[in-house]
Parts: C-alpha cells; sequence; structure tokens
C-alpha cells in the first residue's frame, strides 16, 4: 500500500491495531459525511480488537428535540449547531486520562434522544473510537484526538443505500426521507467534505 492511498476496512483494523502498540491510551476519530459508514467501522474495529477498544460516539451529544424547537433548528437536527459541541469537548478531555472510568450519552434513533451515562469507558480501555461528523471541522477536537480517519464510500451508496434507507427504517415516508436526505443531510455533507484534506488517513468503507 503506497503512501496517502485509501484504506479498506480490513486495512483499518491493522491500522488501529497498530495505535495499541504503546501503553498509552489514544483516541481515534472516525468523520466523514452523513452515511459513509463510520459506525459500522467503528463497531468493526472494537469487534477486532476487543476489551481494549471502546466506541464513543458524537451522537450522544445531540440537543434534545424540546430544546430544538426552543432554537428554531427542528429541521436542522444533525447540523453542527444542533450539538451540544462544549459537552462533547468535555468529554474528549476527561477521556485524555486513563485512570478514571468515564461515562457517556448514547444516541438512539429509535427514540431520537440520548441516554446520558449508557456508554462505560474503563481504565483499562487502552483506544477510544469517536466518530461523528464534526470532528475536523470543530477546531476545539482535533487537538484532542492523536489520529483522525476520513471514512468514504460511493455518493449513491451513502444517499440511497444508506441515508434514504435509514431515515424509512425509523419512520419516515420515502418522499419525506428523500427531501431530509438532499435538503440537510447534504448540506452537512458539504461541510463534512470541507475538511477531508487535513485527516490523517482515508478509509473505504465498503
Amino acid at each position: 500500500m503506497t503512501p496517502g492511498q485509501p484504506l479498506t476496512a480490513a486495512d483499518a483494523v491493522g491500522a488501529a491495531r497498530d495505535l495499541l502498540a504503546g501503553h498509552e491510551r489514544r483516541l481515534l476519530g472516525l468523520t466523514g459525511p452523513p452515511g459513509a459508514g463510520k459506525s459500522w467501522l467503528a463497531d468493526q474495529l472494537v469487534a477486532a480488537l476487543g476489551p481494549a477498544a471502546v466506541v464513543v460516539p458524537m451522537d450522544g451529544f445531540h440537543l434534545a428535540d424540546a430544546r430544538l424547537r426552543e432554537l428554531g433548528l427542528a429541521d436542522r437536527k444533525g447540523a453542527p449547531e444542533t450539538f451540544d459541541r462544549d459537552g462533547y469537548v468535555d468529554l474528549l478531555r476527561r477521556l485524555r486520562d486513563p485512570s478514571v472510568e468515564v461515562r457517556a450519552p448514547r444516541f438512539h434513533r429509535e427514540l431520537e434522544a440520548s441516554v446520558p451515562d449508557e456508554i462505560v469507558v474503563p481504565p483499562t480501555a487502552r483506544l477510544v473510537v469517536t466518530e461523528g461528523n464534526y470532528l475536523l471541522h470543530w477546531p476545539d477536537v482535533r487537538p484532542l484526538l492523536d489520529e483522525v480517519w476520513y471514512v468514504t464510500v460511493a455518493e449513491d451508496t451513502r444517499r440511497v443505500a444508506q441515508l434514504i434507507a435509514r431515515h424509512e427504517s425509523f419512520g419516515r415516508p420515502p418522499a419525506a426521507a428523500r427531501e431530509w436526505v438532499l435538503r440537510s443531510d447534504e448540506a452537512n455533507a458539504r461541510l463534512v467534505e470541507a475538511g477531508r484534506s487535513a485527516a490523517d488517513r482515508v478509509v473505504v468503507a465498503w
């Protein structure tokens, strides 16, 4: 594999294993546009690496729907301003310290809400994989991560097979799912794609 060549998912497992070579805790960020396969790849990495690794998604920091309605952002859920950015940054700072147990929220799509403290990161975890859209968009996040990988997939697969199907699976009618993807998700994707060149590696999810 030549320098700069995109990694396959299998290559990514090997690269993540290399991050475990030292004795210090490492934080690995996976970013990329909505539907690119970030969550899938994070789960693959942790499954391959076992209990030494844990996933802590950024999605746990979605603002509650009631708060989004107050802010007039209900139709923009998923945009940068619809997350508790400060809370996420604080969590990453705490995760840098492996001497204490850290708890983090988990977002449930079937509820469209986060459950606090559902994810437990024990002191024994040596690799924390965090995945989300804006790891390279928010400048206060990048310094807290040892590496950030950009996850990508063919555009038609991302939009149709992933995003539209995802929204339909959680109850949106097909026309509404397509409208949301082309209006909201694609606007967010353009923001994320602008940071691709700053990533340490590029991974083709499938």
